[in-house]
């Protein structure tokens, strides 16, 4: 079936709205209807080819909500009506140690929302700036909010699991000091999720003028990262830091923070490297330094479970699709808090203009 998107025909195009096809629900699949589509920056990368293999047309978006529209035969956990979502992967090999643990993140054949392999025309896969998407009932997700947070559950989909899965990995909780660096997209979810975790939350940024928002998104308390005495005022006193900034910048600030046997996580994606960091701030305390990708199908329901207990979901401005443009270049500037949500109503209305 035929359906509107909006996307990019070309890396150093602007996107615009398009024609697109979706295979019709086989046996195992779901089709949903999207009410909404969350903006990851990763979508802005990807779309203009900065990250290198972007597949046109390209049609971003893996933060995906909506009902469900139709079952096929085979389907046992959703029924038309439910309330789902869709979020970084649509498929995997479903048969390695890592499927059959539950990470399909890291299977070497997990296929992405969109620019991911398939045999659906035309070829790759097309993401959530559109009406519909058709997924195997495998990939699909339960939403257990409100209705009426449908909107901000989007960005879970993307930013709530890539900050939840670190932090549950590290065991972050009660009696832990967690540090999170950077409080954008990712970075004011990781202060809700692990402010709901019970641990002592301490925001790590680089502007005076965000520190009442990050107190009121769960920070206990925020230090800004340009002042040498404030950071030195917290040295070697860190279980965990999770650091969500997506641009280059001096990791050794971080490490002289934590314990010994503290552990930072990079959880942001920058364009090109960070600095390397000195081996000494490493192996003198034992600390280390990983990184962590979304996470897999399970983690990511247990995740949405947890935002609905809890009654976490993500700052949001929401957005029409023909505004898309506008708000990667906002984007790009961090002039927005914290993420943008496509109203995929609009996609009509901007097809038809």
């Amino acid at each position: 079936m035929t359906i509107k998107a909006y996307g990019a025909h070309a890396g150093n195009q602007p996107l615009e709205s398009m024609d697109i096809t979706r295979r019709t629900p086989g046996e195992h699949d779901i089709q949903i209807d999207i009410a909404y589509c969350g903006v990851c920056h990763s979508d802005l990368h990807q779309v203009r080819s900065e990250w290198g293999g972007t597949h046109y047309p390209c049609v971003p978006g893996h933060e995906i909500v909506g009902r469900v529209s139709a079952v096929g035969g085979q389907v046992s956990r959703f029924q038309t009506g439910d309330l789902v979502g869709v979020g970084c992967i649509v498929d995997s090999c479903r048969h390695c140690d890592e499927c059959e643990e539950g990470l399909e993140n890291y299977c070497d054949h997990m296929v992405g929302t969109y620019n991911g392999q398939t045999a659906d025309a035309p070829g790759h896969t097309l993401g959530g700036y559109s009406q519909q998407i058709v997924v195997d009932q495998r990939y699909v997700l339960r939403i257990r909010h409100p209705e009426a947070q449908l909107a901000a559950v989007a960005p879970l989909l993307c930013a709530g699991i890539t900050t939840y899965s670190p932090l549950r990995h590290w065991k972050v909780g009660p009696g832990q000091k967690v540090g999170v660096v950077g409080i954008g997209g990712l970075g004011h979810m990781g202060i809700k999720l692990a402010h709901a975790m019970g641990a002592h939350v301490v925001a790590f940024t680089t502007s005076e003028s965000k520190r009442e928002a990050a107190k009121a998104l769960g920070a206990h308390e925020v230090v800004i990262s340009r002042n040498e005495d404030d950071m030195a005022a917290h040295a070697k006193s860190f279980d965990f830091i999770l650091n969500t900034v997506a641009a280059p910048h001096n990791l050794d600030a971080f490490f002289a923070l934590l314990k010994r046997d503290g552990t930072m996580t990079l959880v942001g994606a920058p364009a090109t490297p960070h600095p390397s960091p000195q081996v000494f701030n490493l192996i003198m305390k034992r600390r280390s330094l990983a990184g962590s990708l979304i996470g897999g199908i399970p983690e990511t329901q247990e995740m949405l479970d947890f935002c609905a207990e809890h009654g976490i979901v993500a700052d949001i401005e929401m957005i029409r699709a023909d505004e898309i443009n506008v708000a990667y270049e906002r984007m790009l500037k961090g002039d927005v808090k914290y993420r943008f949500v496509i109203d995929n109503a609009s996609l009509t209305a901007a097809h038809s203009s």
